[in-house]
This record gives structure tokens, C-alpha cells and sequence, in this order.
């Protein structure tokens, strides 16, 4: 399996998760989906693949359909169950039969093998504009993470991810005050907001001493705890989320 690299740049990238049991594809897509602003990792089998989606958060799959020990259209059945992870397909059939079964089980796109990797990057760029356009119209349903500056929080597994690839413990005051300041940035909230939205009136936390939170949340996420670029004080009126935040679905 290929990791990508954890820096600040790569996570910011949009993160595509390759599965295919032919190790020169998945070698061939990682090299040049990486060095055209992709975050990559490949993996041979279903099994492999629901490793990275319960540790990982994915943009998108590119999916092939000929997977030795379970058919890829059994995987994509069941990924649309469970999610709304954008689905690329692969596959070595040519008949319009198996194109159409493949998107009717929902699959955004499919492309035939042998295939360019130029037109992969296309097709990649264009389903994930369109998701773009739909989180802005609101449409999909469930946030899967938030990701700001080279951060990424992933809401399932309450995992934050520093720009360096550090796994940053969190109480759960912390977690759920972060979960709250990244669902609305640019928008000054209040403390007894914070408490409401946060849910945190059984933790010990109540007006002034959710300011006691907020340091050291800062102490935990910012460069400069006492020159906070994220958290931000508007002073009489609450806190501000100053930097742009990325909703993954």
C-alpha cells in the first residue's frame, strides 16, 4: 500500500484512494495523480481499501472493477450504502452493459482500460468540481471532516491531524468546542453559543471557564497561543474562527 506523505501541502490536497490489483497501474496512477496536486494511496483489494476509509478521510476512489476475490461492483453496491465518497471506475470490459450497471450502482464516472492517466486526472478533477458544487449547494448529508491550513479533523474517528502528520490529542470538550468553531467560520460566537452548540453543560464547563477551553485549545493548534491566528477573541462578543475551513462529505 501507498501512504502519502503528511505535509502541510499534501493535505491540503484533494486525497484519492486507487484500488486495483494490478501493481503497475496502481505504481503508473500514484506517479502521476501525485505530481499533478493529488494526494494518493493505492491498495490491491477490498480489504486493503476499508483499512484506508476507517483511518483516512477519502475525497474520491478510483475503483476497478476486476478485483481478484470480489467483484468491484459488489464493492461499489455497497460503498453507496454506506457513502457518499465519489466513485471512479475502472474496468478491462468494453460491453455498454457493464458502463451502464456501473453507473446505475453509482459510480460518478467510468473509464476503460487501457486508459490514459492524462484523462484519469480529467475525469478525477471534473467529479470532484461537481461534488465542489454540490457542497455549496448543500445537497450531501453527513461531514466526514474538516480541514483548515494544512489541519485535518476527522469527525469519525475524533482524529486531529497536525500539517506535519501528528496526531494532536483532544479532550472532548476540545474536540466538540473545534467541531463548532469549524462549522462556522468567519462567524463570531458567543460563549453561551459555544456551550449550546458544544453540548458541554455536563462537562464542567460553563461561562468564563470556557475561555479555559479555548486556551487550551489554542495552546494545542496555534503557533503562538498568545497571538492566536485560528481561534480569535472578539472581545464583548465571543470567539471567531479566522482562517478558511474545507467541509469533506
Amino acid at each position: 500500500m501507498t501512504t502519502p506523505v503528511q505535509s502541510a501541502a499534501a493535505l491540503a490536497r484533494p486525497h484519492v484512494l486507487v484500488v486495483d490489483d494490478d501493481p503497475t497501474i496502481r505504481e503508473l496512477v500514484c506517479d502521476y495523480l501525485g505530481k499533478n496536486e493529488l494526494r494518493v494511496t493505492a491498495v490491491g483489494d477490498g480489504a486493503a481499501m476499508k483499512s484506508v476509509l476507517g483511518e483516512q478521510v477519502v475525497d474520491l476512489i478510483v475503483l476497478d472493477l476486476g478485483l481478484r476475490g470480489e467483484d468491484g461492483m459488489v464493492i461499489a453496491r455497497r460503498m453507496r450504502d454506506d457513502s457518499e465518497i465519489p466513485i471512479v471506475m475502472l474496468t478491462g470490459r468494453k460491453e455498454e452493459a457493464d458502463r451502464v450497471m456501473g453507473l446505475e450502482l453509482g459510480a460518478d464516472d467510468y473509464l476503460t482500460k487501457p486508459f490514459s492517466p492524462r484523462e484519469l486526472l480529467a475525469r478525477i478533477r471534473t467529479v470532484l468540481r461537481r461534488r465542489r458544487a454540490e457542497v455549496r449547494q448543500g445537497k450531501p448529508e453527513g461531514i466526514r471532516a474538516y480541514r483548515f491550513d494544512g489541519w485535518e479533523l476527522n469527525l469519525n474517528l475524533r482524529r486531529l491531524t497536525s500539517p506535519d502528520g501528528r496526531a494532536v490529542p483532544l479532550t472532548n470538550g476540545e474536540f466538540s468546542l473545534l467541531v463548532v468553531l469549524l462549522g462556522a467560520p468567519s462567524r463570531i460566537l458567543s460563549r453561551d453559543q459555544l456551550l449550546d452548540l458544544s453540548r458541554l453543560h455536563n462537562d464542567e464547563v460553563y461561562n468564563r471557564s470556557i475561555d479555559v477551553q479555548i486556551l487550551r485549545l489554542r495552546r494545542k493548534i496555534e503557533r503562538d497561543a498568545a497571538e492566536p491566528r485560528y481561534i480569535k477573541t472578539e472581545r464583548g462578543a465571543g470567539y471567531v474562527f479566522g482562517v478558511p475551513v474545507e467541509t469533506v462529505y
